[in-house]
């Protein structure tokens, strides 16, 4: 949908959940916190455009990636470099991986869990099914996900490797996929019982891997999904996910934002536009089940941030105003996900 207004564009009094809103611009270098009628609360100034994007940690310091000049670039997502920067911009931590691409999170016990890439071994790289043959990186070669955990003081203390800890040929890539990378992780998240659910846009699957034997306890695969983001396990149990909605079988293409019970392995809730092109992201995006029990959705693509009450109304629309220049394609807004704070939160805990 193409956008002839900036900033906010609608706000249903009393029906918002009232908060402030955390907006990375994909295509900038700047992080900023919102209020309900679109005004800037606070702003922090980076020196590198996003890896991906910020949020904050309970203890209010904001939680950051920025994308390096070094490493890999097998597909969208680069980071490189993640941060952890208090209110006042004054850097707290730092680790660097240029091969760090998409998520990153700040683990109960302290630790810090990202993705990144690597080249899959020979042997491994043959066990991959589907996409087009002869569509491999520079030097045939396949690059896979790795996950990695590292203490505060940046040592390894976990691994796993897509290559070696999963069974490759039960996740054939998407037949419009190529196969230059297998199979492209863009979420990681943790889960109460220490366990990850990640989210593998190439393979149009979420799946749950047991931290203790980095094995798959659970997966769920559907090319409907359109290769989907950012999966979050909800307190019932369920999983909210971004249905992205590209290369879709029947050529219907338009987004929903999905809840998943993972028992049934139904849909139990889902948001998608009137008419359904009218909310469209083929890539990015993501989506917040707020304490109010509205949605907070991020369609990403065109820096569109609102929120949607159960019954799919939508009672708070904000359009980014940020642009970057977006090379081939020109300025962009593109937002990869955002995220609403309560303000007695302890994320925000009176700084506003």
């Amino acid at each position: 949908m193409r956008h002839t207004k900036l900033g906010l564009i609608d706000a249903v009094d009393g029906a918002a959940t009232p908060g402030v809103t955390i907006i990375t611009p994909l295509f900038g270098t700047g992080v900023y916190l919102i209020g309900l009628n679109g005004e800037v609360l606070h702003q922090w100034a980076t020196d590198l455009p996003p890896g991906a994007y910020a949020r904050l940690l309970p203890n209010g310091n904001l939680f950051w990636s920025g994308q390096t000049s070094e490493g890999p670039r097998p597909g969208g997502g680069k980071g490189g470099l993640i941060r952890e920067i208090d209110w006042d911009g004054n850097i707290l931590w730092e680790y660097n991986d240029d091969c760090q691409h998409h998520d990153f999170r700040r683990l109960k016990n302290g630790n810090t869990l990202y993705i990144g890439w690597e080249i899959m071994p020979p042997d491994s790289a043959h066990r991959v099914v589907g996409a087009e043959e002869g569509s491999e990186a520079d030097g045939g070669v396949i690059w896979g996900d790795y996950l990695r955990e590292v203490d505060p003081a940046g040592q390894t203390v976990w691994e796993w490797h897509m290559h070696s800890d999963l069974e490759i040929e039960q996740h054939p890539l998407h037949i419009m996929s190529t196969r230059k990378e297998f199979a492209h992780c863009n979420s990681c998240a943790e889960l109460p019982n220490g366990n990850l659910l990640l989210s593998f846009r190439r393979i149009s699957t979420v799946m749950i891997v047991e931290k203790s034997s980095k094995k798959v306890k659970w997966y769920k695969k559907n090319n409907e999904w359109g290769q989907q983001h950012d999966a979050e396990m909800l307190p019932n149990g369920n999983i909210l996910l971004f249905a992205n909605g590209i290369h879709v079988p029947r050529g219907n293409f338009h987004s929903r934002v999905i809840e998943l019970n993972t028992s049934s392995e139904k849909e139990v809730w889902s948001y998608q536009g009137s008419p359904t092109w009218s909310f469209f992201s083929p890539n990015v995006s993501g989506a917040q089940r707020l304490g109010s029990g509205n949605t907070l959705i991020c369609e990403g693509l065109n820096g569109r941030i609102f929120e949607v009450t159960p019954e799919g109304q939508i009672v708070w629309e904000y359009i980014s105003p940020w642009f970057g220049n977006h090379h081939p394609t020109g300025p962009s807004n593109a937002v990869f996900r955002a995220y609403r704070y309560d303000v007695g939160s302890t994320e925000i805990a009176g700084r506003i």
